[in-house]
């Protein structure tokens, strides 16, 4: 199955794009998701655990980008996982495009996914899958937006004449804190929602 997200970050696109690089930064603004090894400058092994309606998933596997064009900010990528219970497989390839949004940029995915084994019953419909989706992106977008803030406080006046100069900043931030999996019962809800929306609007 095909489908697309979007969302915002606070930076242009020369200031997001090294930023959305660095995976082993933004990987725990990703809920459910860690980084266990990273095998080169584009292949990462990690872990991510979600939600399938009420089932619980996890899987682990491997992320490779297969294409980076930091001059028009597009980026390929291609991931295979399984589940850690065996109960089945995905493989998703997700492409990545940043363009300009008022003071800061949108970044467009879309992503080619497929399941396998049990988990492609749990994750039977497009309509799940795709709420899933959006609420993962909804979520990461957020944490990341927070962890930009922290990065970049505001500038404090000095006070008074024979205020000091305040102690450079260390060079290595600590890690964000990962973000929680995403709640089944929230994307239940949303997936409902949704439903009732598309009955009432004649949408399919």
């Amino acid at each position: 199955m095909e489908f697309d997200n979007s969302f915002e970050v606070p930076l242009r696109p020369a200031e997001a794009w090294p930023l959305l690089m660095d995976i082993r930064r933004i990987a725990p603004c990703m809920p459910g998701a860690e980084v266990t090894d990273v095998v080169d400058d584009t292949t990462y092994k990690g872990r991510i655990a979600v939600r399938l309606g009420p089932v619980a998933l996890a899987f682990a596997g491997v992320i490779k980008f297969e294409e980076l064009d930091g001059v028009n900010y597009k980026a390929r990528m291609k991931a295979q996982g399984s589940d850690v219970k065996g109960r089945g497989a995905a493989n998703a390839t997700a492409s990545f495009r940043l363009e300009p949004a008022g003071n800061g940029s949108k970044v467009l995915v879309h992503t080619d996914l497929a399941l396998s084994g049990a988990v492609a019953q749990y994750g039977r419909g497009v309509g799940i899958i795709q709420a899933t989706a959006a609420q993962i992106m909804t979520q990461f977008a957020a944490n990341l937006k927070a962890q930009i803030a922290d990065r970049n406080p505001p500038a404090t006046p000095a006070q008074g004449p024979a205020a000091q100069p305040s102690a450079p900043a260390p060079s290595s931030q600590p890690r964000p804190a990962a973000a929680r999996p995403i709640s089944g019962f929230s994307l239940m809800a949303k997936v409902i929602w949704n439903a009732i929306v598309r009955l009432f609007t004649g949408r399919s």
